[in-house]
């Protein structure tokens, strides 16, 4: 008789899908606990009635920013790369991910999905994870830097107030992680870590394509931040720009956390709470935050079009020169 698996690797498999499972439901309770919080202090009504009057072309153009965003966030990617893959490839590869990570929450990360269809391109896992990674990472540090730069200016809104810590201590810990990987390189003992610091180490005395994939990202988040900027405005709301520079750098690293469904919850949450520092009323607050994930909804669509047709067939990934 053939055997049916080995009962521990069964076992395993099932405790880890139970673990997700569990996961899961615990941030869906988290994103609609916070959720229900923000509507009872703003007023679901108000929220509508605000998402209903918004001027559609602030809509499109945010939608638009947001693809705009993720073509930039390509070539940026594309610069990290050792190997030569097409834009448009690597363009229908960030809008899966951004399918995966805002439509699929929960069930797997698009960074993930990015590096899997990298993977099968050029058969190098520690390329496609530190790639994935540096890309994530060149982004996050850009973000950083914005709300560091715009943070003395803007030092008025929350003077006084447990909010004149957050970004500092933000920076701290992302300057403290930062030692820990690559200062320390802690893990580089093991294979698969090993293989990224090589990559990590590769980009050492790149410094012009570090500085290229930097400026890329300030873009990108300026793009994002626009896109806020004019969600508020359709809205018939001027939130100061500055404000929006400080606050929404802050806002993303909390929707990163994995405690939610896509940041759902933590982000309106937080929306109300930053923006009311400069006086923009709760509900409005709400509303444009919804407005805001609405958008990048509705710019991941494109994402699931690409993946459907990923899926019928092997995606055409032809033409890579690992010489690059």
């Amino acid at each position: 008789m053939r055997a049916r698996g080995n009962p521990f690797t069964l076992s395993r498999r099932s405790l880890a899908l139970k673990k997700t499972h569990l996961f899961l439901v615990v941030k869906v309770a988290v994103s609609s606990i916070l959720l229900y919080v923000v509507f009872i202090k703003t007023g679901i009504g108000q929220i509508f009635s605000l998402l209903k009057g918004m001027h559609p072309a602030a809509f499109v153009s945010a939608t638009v920013l947001f693809i705009v965003a993720q073509f930039c966030s390509t070539l940026r990617w594309k610069l990290l790369l050792p190997v030569d893959i097409g834009t448009k490839t690597l363009f229908s590869l960030y809008m899966i991910g951004s399918f995966f990570n805002t439509l699929l929450p929960g069930l797997i990360g698009g960074d993930a999905v990015k590096a899997y269809y990298l993977y099968q391109a050029t058969g190098k896992g520690g390329l496609s994870l530190a790639s994935t990674f540096m890309d994530r990472y060149i982004g996050f540090a850009m973000l950083i830097a914005l709300g560091i730069i715009a943070f003395p200016f803007g030092i008025s809104y929350f003077h006084g107030s447990p909010v004149e810590w957050v970004l500092p201590l933000i920076v701290i810990g992302f300057v403290g992680s930062s030692f820990l990987i690559f200062g320390l390189r802690l893990g580089k003992r093991f294979r698969t870590l090993s293989e990224l610091y090589e990559y990590f180490h590769s980009y050492r005395n790149k410094k012009r394509t570090l500085i290229k994939a930097l400026l890329i990202s300030g873009l990108v988040q300026i793009l994002g931040i626009s896109a806020v900027y004019i969600l508020a405005l359709g809205m018939g709301e001027h939130i100061p720009y500055l404000a929006c520079l400080i606050f929404l750098p802050i806002i993303i690293l909390f929707t990163t956390l994995p405690i939610s469904i896509s940041g759902i919850g933590v982000r309106e949450g937080a929306f109300v709470f930053f923006f009311g520092l400069v006086g923009v009323a709760p509900g409005v607050a709400a509303a444009i935050s919804l407005s805001w994930f609405m958008t990048v909804t509705a710019g991941s669509l494109f994402g699931f079009v690409e993946y459907m047709r990923y899926k019928k067939g092997k995606p055409d990934l032809s033409g890579i020169n690992a010489g690059k």
